[in-house]
């Protein structure tokens, strides 16, 4: 039995209530590398190409890792032009062969680029190009209206940034298991300077191309998918750039080993800078963009909350794959990041 998956009961449970969906082979089922959150499995032998998302394994958040919520925007979002995979199926079902309510999507081929080897390949123009697409996506993911999708009620802008610096300091007491002064320090700065709102949208709330498929197209990288909508919401639209941001820079912080957080972005390759990003950004929506240091320095925070609570998960034995040993040890340094970009650095 894979960790967080029973096949045999998946495979039972299909047969009595969606038997369409299995092949004329045994069901199987991998679990696909990379993860650090949810659980994501490639099932094997099915009428179609399936993946199963699911919650991870033990202690999880109250607000976090909400399955329903994220079948249920790559389901609006399948219309829109913005690519992600097809939804198939929500179950919540205990006799399901998973312990938690997951989905299934369809398997998008493609590959993922975390490292400077994803690079190898392709010309600097190329790189750059991909990166615009990029961008210019989640300016369209930000120009759609969440009502006329059937997403009107999926969050409340009004109030966002508020809320999301009280929410994420909650995910950080449920993961309290030790002292970090400039973790609490960022939390107290991020709270004291809370700008105003200019815009609201849909957010994808994990934006990086690490979280994209990519697929060549006549030897040119070209997105095919947007994945991990498990953090997506309404509210202010600038907390997806700034995430974006972070990651982006993610190799150039004195804190952060090169490396430590999956990443191709590397300006040697010919990827554009943050700031030329910004700019297609704002050239895509027609709007001039306020300074993002709040946006950036949140996104610090956040990841810090996140990497501290899989840390509290690792330290609990509640973690399924390698690398987890290391995760702890980023939290502070992200933090510090956080800090400088408040302090003008």
């Amino acid at each position: 039995m894979l960790p967080g998956l029973d096949v045999r009961e998946l495979e039972q449970w299909m047969l009595r209530n969606q038997p369409q969906l299995l092949g004329d082979q045994p069901l199987g089922a991998t679990l696909i590398a990379g993860g650090r959150s949810n659980l994501t499995y490639a099932l094997e032998a099915t009428s179609q190409p399936l993946v199963l998302r699911r919650p991870p394994l033990g202690h999880v958040q109250a607000t976090a890792h909400d399955m329903q919520r994220e079948f249920r925007v790559i389901s609006a979002l399948g219309a829109t032009g913005v690519p992600v995979p097809r939804a198939v199926l929500f179950v919540d079902d205990p006799d399901a062969g998973v312990d938690a309510p997951f989905y299934l999507m369809q398997r998008v081929e493609g590959r993922t680029f975390t490292s400077r080897r994803d690079n190898a390949g392709y010309e600097p123009g190329q790189l750059r190009e991909l990166s615009l697409e990029l961008v210019r996506t989640l300016a369209h993911l930000h120009s759609i209206v969440p009502a006329e999708i059937g997403l009107g009620d999926f969050g409340r802008p009004a109030g966002f940034l508020t809320r999301q610096v009280e929410r994420w300091g909650t995910q950080y007491d449920g993961s309290r298991s030790r002292s970090l002064r400039e973790l609490d320090e960022l939390q107290l700065k991020l709270r004291g300077g809370i700008p105003q709102t200019q815009r609201s949208s849909i957010l994808h709330g994990d934006y990086r191309l690490d979280n994209a498929l990519v697929h060549d197209v006549e030897g040119t990288p070209h997105l095919r998918a947007i994945l991990d909508w498990e953090m997506a919401t309404l509210g202010d639209s600038l907390t997806d750039l700034g995430l974006l941001g972070l990651y982006w820079n993610i190799n150039n912080y004195p804190d952060v080993p090169r490396g430590a957080v999956p990443s191709s972005v590397w300006a040697e390759d010919g990827y554009p800078s943050f700031e030329e990003l910004v700019e297609e950004y704002s050239a895509t929506v027609g709007m001039t963009l306020p300074e993002l240091p709040w946006y950036i320095a949140m996104a610090a925070f956040k990841l810090a909350v996140i990497l501290e609570g899989i840390h509290y998960r690792y330290q609990a034995g509640q973690t399924v794959g390698a690398g987890f040993d290391q995760i702890g040890r980023l939290v502070t340094p992200l933090a510090r990041t956080g800090l400088r970009y408040l302090d003008g650095q």
